[in-house]
């Protein structure tokens, strides 16, 4: 039989001994938070220069942040339970400002890992070095301000709740502030910088009594050592210009007396140009690509060409300088490339090349207002082609656009006979009756990589060195139609060209 309660046992609980003088705790979860998220959007920018940004990357980052939370949450929780306060809260965030500042020593990070590591280890290792204890120590903060917040047991839910929900909010904040205005407007170095030195700050205004003084005090202090970092370069990375998708550096280099500019976006290579001789060609497959136009203009002076990847706009302006009467579209998803073009690299303002700066499946998912008579695919993440761009919707989508008699050229890295040539080539298939392969000559020097061109087409084609795809790759799989076609739905890009990683 069930005693009848009193209703003494349904009385609130004690109310829980807690210190009350931290002030506004769901604005310190909502705070850190938002640094961490900064952090984490920027870690994969900062090593991109590095180790070049791929999927492995940005598994790297976020696992090894995750980590560092996941460590961080336990530690607090048990530092919570013994000394919960706000001077310890204090210590930690400066102590978290001041490991953020380490993350600036990316160059010297990058040389740490012993030459024959895997990639993906030297990924995770050079992450891990930069991002982990920060992660760690901002991660202890939640549980400490909750311990501190919870003031009676009859309200834990409503705390913490709170608590949970400034948190996500920050990160929101912190998450699209930092994509879409703080990387284009100040660069990687100095968000970096400014996230330390706003922990640090409100660290030590935690740690002392007197608020007021403290707070102008360290505020004088931080701008003078923000202005002697900026002195001796530590706001600086490598980039030439940190635009939305890539860090973009130009060099020079000097070719049989001639100015070379040379175009890296993060850790590749994109193009080698000549600024005042736009019709010098250095590329094997740039000079194949001004044989394949030389062949089509034969039948064709008005001709059309759509570039998927404007990189350092060479082969764009080849055309414009060789053919008078021809229309160039150049996609490129990067505006910051496409300014960098018109700055350092020939482009000329009253260029007739027409630049849409945007995704190409954005692009082509427009009604069809025009037919190219040459599509050339050649925009590339790190070493793999984007992989939106090999499947067999965006190849429906490039046979809308192009003229009956046109050409798609994709260019491709691989190793040869790799599994993502292949497959691409196979996929290539499902939309176009005529595929070719154009190897190039050689390979890369110690790297078994090597740069292909496949050529699409309604029609068959000859064209200098190319090769019926079945030829090229003959074996039984291949022929029987056995090989992965990549679709929006399945396209494991990055893991069929992971050994190019490796080398």
């Amino acid at each position: 039989m069930e005693e009848a309660l009193d209703s003494a046992d349904l009385a609130p609980g004690p109310a829980v001994a807690v210190n009350t003088e931290l002030a506004w705790p769901a604005f310190l979860v909502f705070f850190t938070s938002g640094c961490l998220m900064v952090l984490e959007l920027v870690a994969s920018r900062i090593v991109a220069p590095y180790v070049g940004v791929s999927l492995y990357t940005w598994t790297s980052v976020i696992g090894v942040v995750l980590a560092g939370i996941s460590l961080g949450n336990y530690a607090g929780g048990r530092l919570a339970d013994r000394s919960a306060s706000p001077r310890l809260l204090g210590t930690i965030l400066v102590a978290g400002g001041l490991a953020t500042f380490g993350a600036l020593a990316i160059e010297p990070a990058s040389n740490l890992t012993p030459a024959g590591w895997p990639f993906v280890v030297e990924i995770v290792v050079l992450v891990s070095l930069l991002f982990f204890l920060p992660a760690v120590l901002i991660g202890t903060v939640a549980p400490i301000v909750t311990k501190l917040a919870v003031s009676d047991l009859a309200s834990t839910g409503t705390t913490v709740g709170r608590i949970f929900a400034a948190g996500a909010g920050g990160s929101i904040l912190g998450t699209f502030a930092t994509g879409f205005v703080l990387i284009p407007a100040f660069g990687t170095h100095v968000i970096v910088w400014g996230v330390g030195t706003l922990l640090a700050l409100v660290g030590t205004v935690l740690l002392v009594r007197d608020r007021r003084l403290v707070l102008v005090g360290v505020a004088v202090l931080a701008v003078s050592a923000s202005s002697a970092a900026s002195e001796y370069g530590w706001l600086t990375g490598p980039c030439h210009r940190e635009a939305s998708y890539y860090c973009i550096q130009v060099r020079d280099l000097v070719n049989r007396g001639d100015l070379v500019r040379v175009l890296q976006l993060d850790r590749l290579v994109h193009s080698y140009t000549f600024p005042d001789q736009p019709t010098r060609l250095i590329y094997d497959y740039e000079n194949f690509l001004a044989e394949v136009t030389a062949q089509l203009v034969e039948t064709n002076d008005q001709l059309r060409s759509l570039h998927i990847g404007g990189g350092g706009y060479t082969f764009p302006r080849y055309l414009e300088a060789s053919y008078e009467g021809s229309e160039i579209d150049v996609i490129e998803i990067d505006p910051g490339v496409t300014q960098t073009a018109h700055e350092l690299l020939g482009l000329r303002d009253d260029s007739r090349i027409q630049s849409y700066n945007e995704d190409a499946r954005v692009f082509f998912g427009r009604p069809v207002t025009r037919r190219y008579d040459l599509i050339i695919g050649d925009a590339f993440n790190d070493l793999a082609v984007p992989y939106h761009l090999t499947t067999r919707e965006f190849n429906e989508r490039i046979r809308d656009w192009l003229a009956d008699d046109g050409l798609y050229l994709a260019n491709l890295a691989d190793r040869a006979n790799g599994e993502f040539a292949r497959a691409f080539a196979h996929t290539l298939r499902q939309t176009f009756p005529y595929v070719y392969v154009r190897p190039h000559s050689g390979t890369l020097p110690e790297s078994q990589r090597t740069v292909s061109i496949l050529i699409a087409s309604a029609r068959p084609v000859e064209l200098p060195d190319a090769v019926p795809v079945d030829q090229f790759f003959a074996d039984d799989a291949f022929v029987a139609g056995e090989v992965v076609t990549l679709t929006d739905e399945f396209a494991p890009v990055d893991q069929m060209v992971s050994p190019l990683f490796s080398e």
